[in-house]
């Protein structure tokens, strides 16, 4: 069975959304953030040296980063349920999207994460950073008009693998000004697999608003 090292308000949560869409059974263990630094508990570090979450363990393999991990899930337990085959027409876009997130997105929110705690230290630099906010946001958003799903008409790992970007960019409230990804965060956040993985993770501070 798959063990899941589950670290809450993290990346962890999309994991867990993915094991239930694939109604794979898994297991859970579960870290708590340090409540003064907010860090990972040095725990983890056993589990994988980087001592981050999330980390899987399926069949003595270690498998961390959110990405990879929804990659493994794909290619190993889904039957391509999730994936686009690599010899069909999306491919090139799926792949796309599975690296965006993590390559792109993700960075000017956690430099926006960091600046805000320097406070007046890190005004300087927030000019810049909500410059690349807009356009990272605004390059999903024009490719998510019309579309329920970044690729073809079903979801896949990419939807989710994104999809916490599209929470960290709602708490951060920079998402409200994106029509169209507010509007595919809100029906993925209703899928009843995403709302299975919400209650078996835990509190979760990036969840639906309501």
């Amino acid at each position: 069975m798959i063990t899941v090292h589950h670290l809450n308000n993290s990346r962890s949560q999309r994991v867990l959304w993915m094991l239930e869409e694939l109604e794979t059974p898994y297991e859970i263990v579960f870290h708590q953030r340090d409540a003064v630094t907010n860090l990972a508990p040095l725990e983890l570090k056993a589990v994988h040296p980087l001592g981050k979450s999330p980390v899987i363990v399926d069949d003595g393999r270690v498998v961390a980063e959110s990405g990879a991990i929804l990659d493994y899930l794909a290619r190993w337990h889904a039957g391509g349920k999730l994936s686009i085959a690599v010899d069909a027409p999306d491919w090139p876009a799926y792949l796309h999207w599975m690296h965006f997130a993590e390559g792109s997105a993700m960075l000017p929110l956690m430099l926006h994460l960091y600046t805000m705690r320097l406070g007046d230290a890190g005004a300087p630099l927030a000019p810049r950073i909500a410059a690349e906010i807009d356009n990272h946001l605004s390059y999903m958003d024009a490719a998510m008009a019309g579309k329920s799903y970044l690729v073809g008409d079903r979801l896949t790992a990419a939807d989710i693998q994104n999809s916490f970007v599209l929470e960290a960019a709602r708490t951060f409230g920079k998402l409200d000004a994106y029509a169209n990804l507010t509007r595919a965060l809100d029906a993925w956040q209703a899928r009843p697999a995403y709302r299975r993985g919400l209650d078996k993770g835990g509190p979760y501070a990036f969840g639906p608003r309501s």
